[in-house]
């Protein structure tokens, strides 16, 4: 028998932001890997980091944003690499934005539009993302969040301590 390994070394941030009485999803189209598809904030946690802080470092590399609110969205976005026989499970985190907030996309994206939740289960590629999106709006959006899914920040991203 084989086993089909699991790898989990990145992380998935879906950034929102009020409009109105609702909130709307923050996309980024892709530049390299899965280039022109429309994605959520994602990508490797580093040494010495725990994937809440990867998650927040990359909203802040990939979009200059710093979410006022940060959670743990209670669910991991998974899916299977073919080119690597592995599943990828990646924890999910939910960064709420400013209202006003300025995005400032780094290389990995050649642009970004903020859309409600029916456009953004349109516009993302894989069901694992419509999953997690439809599970977001359920949890987050519809419900007050729960508030032991919010993470205190006790140190900067980065920092020891």
């Amino acid at each position: 028998m084989h086993e089909i390994p699991i790898r989990s070394f990145a992380v998935s941030v879906v950034v929102l932001r009020p409009a109105g009485s609702t909130f709307e999803v923050l996309l980024l189209k892709r530049t390299g890997t899965l280039a022109g598809t429309w994605c959520q904030v994602a990508g490797a946690i580093e040494a010495n980091e725990t994937a809440w802080q990867a998650g927040l470092r990359e909203v802040e590399e990939e979009t200059g944003l710093r979410p006022d609110r940060f959670y743990s969205a209670d669910i991991c976005e998974q899916f299977y690499e073919a080119d690597r026989n592995a599943i990828s499970l990646l924890p999910v985190f939910v960064g709420l934005a400013a209202k006003g907030a300025t995005v400032r996309l780094n290389a990995e994206h050649s642009a970004f539009r903020w859309v409600s939740f029916d456009e953004a289960l349109r516009m993302v590629p894989f069901a694992g993302q419509r999953k997690v999106l439809k599970h977001i709006r359920d949890e987050f959006v519809d419900n007050e969040p729960n508030p032991w899914l919010l993470i205190q920040e006790t140190a900067p991203v980065g920092s020891a301590g």
